[in-house]
């Protein structure tokens, strides 16, 4: 099955890099697992779902708004709170943009194989490449999360 890792986020914008930068950590331990592809990007709406056309399933990496606890982990599916990229005042959502993509007849992973990692933000909205302290201690985590849930997976074929 052809597995699709993406990590979402605008790397000038404090810790809604995230995502990216877990991508990033990522693509080193899976070079040798060809039916997994390892890519980033800086856009949620209709052209993530494009991105997820022709995979039979998805991990998503991003960090969710800012809360109570910067930092925190939480693995989502696609239909429930948004992250920074799935979802944005210009595009559709991500639901919205796959109920499209399979209206349109293109091969989508099923809703059951799309995972949101969200990663919650302290800091959206200053410039700057550094994250803040708890992100950035979130970022080995996260990709552990992201190990896990394809060895998970890998198990179940």
């Amino acid at each position: 099955m052809r597995t699709l890792v993406l990590g979402l986020g605008n790397p000038i914008l404090r810790d809604d890099g995230v995502g990216i930068r877990v991508a990033e950590r990522l693509r080193p331990l899976l070079a040798d697992r060809p039916e997994i592809s390892v890519e980033e990007d800086y856009w949620g709406g209709l052209r993530l779902m494009e991105r997820m056309i022709g995979y039979d399933r998805a991990i998503v990496i991003d960090a969710t708004a800012p809360g109570d606890e910067p930092g925190r982990i939480r693995l989502l599916a696609p239909d429930s709170i948004a992250t920074q990229r799935s979802a944005s005042a210009h595009d559709v959502n991500l639901p919205t943009a796959l109920e499209l993509g399979r209206m349109a007849g293109a091969h989508l992973p099923p809703a059951e194989e799309i995972v949101l990692v969200g990663i919650e933000a302290a800091d959206v909205l200053n410039f700057g490449e550094d994250f803040t302290p708890e992100v950035e201690a979130a970022v080995p985590l996260a990709t552990k999360a992201v190990l896990a849930i394809l060895d998970e997976k890998r198990e179940r074929t």
